[in-house]
């Protein structure tokens, strides 16, 4: 008895040592070297793997940024230059700088201009009330309004208005990762040049339809009528499907679109009151200086 339980130790013994013997041989035959600056890289980055880099997330990309030698089209939103700096600093590799950007929504057709028309019972997700119909608007190119894109951002930069029940994008915290971006299934949040004190020009509708159509479905949108397109001196601003574009690239910020759009499609947000024109000022002062007289 006790032989055979000696025996049956030394047999596990030597398959243990055998074992070992193969998986140290293994390892070695297929061992895969990894360049240790990919964890340095890593670490660098902020984490977020929120794959607004292109990559499915933060190692993947550091991968990519050790393994090749031209990165000067790789960047981090959401860590930014700052980030890509010290990434170029470690891999003593040049990082081209890139104007900051922030995520614009480009609909403001809320309950008040964009009446509903129809009532949906279904699951409250913009994926797939794009899929089955076409809203509860006669507005087939805007915000549906369940919110896909406040789920999918991971920096809580985005919330719903409860009184237009649209996305609000709070812009201190995005992160330009753009997820939001790819969770709207119409396609309505757009990146766009951070500017200091976040000053933006776009045109907040996306409605293709012709300009009584358009105008029917939700009282500012754009009626494609070109009269921004005609005062603009840098030629910003395109007319296509009839819908104006104010390009971001040639923009300058010289507001003169914005008093000419008939249905206040354009947007301008934190820019300065408009100063007051002199003609009509004096006009103001004028009837202001008299008014006293008349009463008495």
């Amino acid at each position: 008895m006790t032989e055979s339980i000696l025996n049956s130790a030394i047999l596990l013994t030597l398959l243990g040592i055998v074992s070992a013997l193969i998986l140290y041989v293994v390892s070695k035959k297929f061992y895969v070297y990894e360049n240790p600056l990919i964890s340095e890289v890593e670490d660098l980055l902020p984490a977020a793997n929120c794959a607004g880099c292109g990559f499915p997330g933060c190692r993947s990309f550091a991968e990519k940024l050790v393994n090749t030698d031209d990165i000067s089209d790789l960047f981090c939103p959401v860590g930014g230059n700052e980030v890509m700096k010290l990434v170029s600093d470690t891999l003593g590799k040049e990082v081209a700088e890139k104007d900051p950007t922030v995520a614009v929504v480009r609909c403001q057709g809320s309950c008040d201009v964009r009446p509903k028309t129809t009532e949906y019972q279904g699951p409250r997700s913009c994926a797939i009330s794009a899929l089955i119909y076409s809203g509860e608007t006669d507005c087939q190119y805007g915000c549906l309004g369940d919110g896909d894109c406040v789920d999918a951002c991971k920096f809580d930069a985005m919330y719903m208005d409860e009184t237009t029940g649209l996305p609000v994008v709070i812009t201190d915290k995005c992160t330009s990762c753009g997820m939001c971006v790819d969770a709207c299934p119409r396609d309505i949040i757009e990146m766009r040049p951070k500017h200091k004190r976040d000053l933006k020009i776009f045109v907040g509708c996306l409605n293709e339809e012709k300009g009584g159509i358009a105008k029917r479905a939700c009282s500012v949108a754009c009626i494609g009528c070109s009269k921004c397109l005609d005062v603009c001196p840098k030629e910003a601003i395109v007319i296509e499907n009839n819908l104006a574009y104010i390009d971001p690239a040639y923009c300058t910020l010289c507001r003169k679109c914005v008093p000419v759009c008939p249905t206040h499609s354009i947007i301008e947000t934190n820019f300065p009151p408009r100063k007051e024109k002199k003609a009509e000022a004096k006009v103001t002062a004028k009837v202001e200086s008299i008014k006293p007289q008349n009463d008495a």
